[in-house]
């Protein structure tokens, strides 16, 4: 049951009608924080603002927003060690950046992070208003559906519960970022199947992602990263064609014909 001491989050059922969903824009530099601001409201956004790392971290407790577009260059901390620490404190909001830091390394820190997209200053308003979309519509958590059984969604020894959203390992919790736990409800929605690029892309980022072509690769990296800390590898690489998870070939008994791969 929702604490009645938050506003609602964008989507929840609730007596009264669903809010828009919130936004909180997180920068130091006031022309950008009125531009973003204005457009995000124009297209319907509630909007709260923040000019520091601890203003962020505060705002977004008590604020309970969908959304975070988040400056890296903040005056207190950089955006990386904010986003960070949302996710060590188990915050689900999304996180967009929003920043003049345009290196390859900083993207790739960023996403590690707990990221779910990466704009690099000077930008489209309309790209940005985009992409805010693109991102709510793959990390806000889904209705539940109803089943015959329970909701749980196995495969191996991964368990994943999309209702409560956690995941665990050989009974062990794995923390998952809200794109990671996309990726791999997908795969295993798909097990034992090659899924391309393309496919993947489709189905998590829920457009043609027309950014970094190796997201797929860099967020299959981390999944696999997470989910090998409780066991060996279940996500294979198909070279040419894409991505399967299959579940690890049982052991071999003493005097056992050798497998030949195919």
């Amino acid at each position: 049951m929702r604490d009645a001491s938050r506003p609602p989050r964008f989507g929840e059922d609730a007596a009264n009608p669903p809010r828009p969903p919130r936004v909180l824009v997180v920068d130091d530099e006031p022309n950008i924080v009125d531009l973003v601001r204005m457009a995000l409201r124009f297209h319907g956004f509630d909007v709260v603002t923040a000019a520091t790392g601890q203003e962020a971290l505060t705002r977004a407790a008590a604020d309970q927003p969908d959304l975070l577009i988040l400056d890296v260059m903040l005056p207190d901390a950089d955006g990386f060690e904010v986003c960070r620490r949302l996710r060590a404190d188990g915050a689900e909001v999304a996180v967009v950046y929003l920043t003049a830091r345009d290196a390859h390394r900083d993207k790739i820190t960023g996403l590690t992070y707990g990221g779910d997209d990466y704009i690099t200053k000077p930008f489209a308003v309309e790209e940005l208003i985009a992409r805010v979309r693109a991102v709510l519509r793959r990390t806000r958590r889904p209705a539940p559906e109803p089943s015959p059984a329970s909701g749980l969604l196995t495969y191996a020894d991964v368990e994943l519960d999309p209702d409560a959203h956690l995941v665990r390992r050989a009974d062990q919790p794995v923390e998952l970022s809200p794109t990671e736990f996309s990726l791999l409800r997908y795969f295993l929605h798909n097990p034992n199947r090659v899924l391309s690029r393309a496919q993947i892309l489709a189905a998590v980022w829920d457009r043609d992602f027309d950014g970094e072509p190796t997201v797929v690769d860099q967020y299959v990296s981390y999944l696999r990263r997470k989910l090998g800390q409780h066991g060996p590898p279940l996500i294979h690489t198909q070279r040419g064609f894409g991505y399967a998870l299959r579940a690890p070939a049982p052991a071999a008994g003493p005097g056992a014909a050798p497998e030949h791969s195919r």
